[in-house]
């Protein structure tokens, strides 16, 4: 069982920056990949950012590209999202997920897909003032 923990939330102004970061614990043997999401009130969960391990390859959302970056130690089993000129369109809460399987037929838009993913974190609130 994967256990994964989130942090790095809180309120920033419009055009500020915050870092989040992801921890997974408890058999993250043979991790694919790792990505984050986020939900703002009302709205469906959409899919943010991923790195596979293998490789690094990493997707974004269109709507993040060139802002948010996301990176991550193996070795740590840690994932990071580095969110930079934040909006207040970004408020939400973000979520860590994982997936354990290998994927070979993956594509970035199975990554964009919530069901792609095994392990999901309990969240943490990004606040974007105007």
């Amino acid at each position: 069982q994967v256990k994964l923990v989130e942090s790095g939330g809180g309120l920033v102004q419009a055009g500020g920056s915050l870092r989040l970061s992801c921890a997974a614990s408890g058999g993250a043997a043979g991790r694919n990949a790792m990505g984050w999401f986020r939900q703002a009130p009302g709205k469906e969960r959409e899919f943010v950012a991923v790195i596979i391990w293998s490789g690094g390859r990493t997707y974004y959302l269109d709507s993040v590209e060139g802002r948010f970056t996301i990176s991550g130690d193996n070795a740590k089993n840690t994932v990071y999202l580095q969110m930079n000129s934040l909006k207040p369109e970004d408020a939400a809460v973000y979520y860590c997920a994982a997936r354990v399987r290998p994927c070979s037929y993956c594509s970035s838009s199975h990554y964009g897909s919530r069901d792609t993913y095994d392990y999901w974190g309990q969240g943490t609130q990004v606040t974007v003032s105007s």
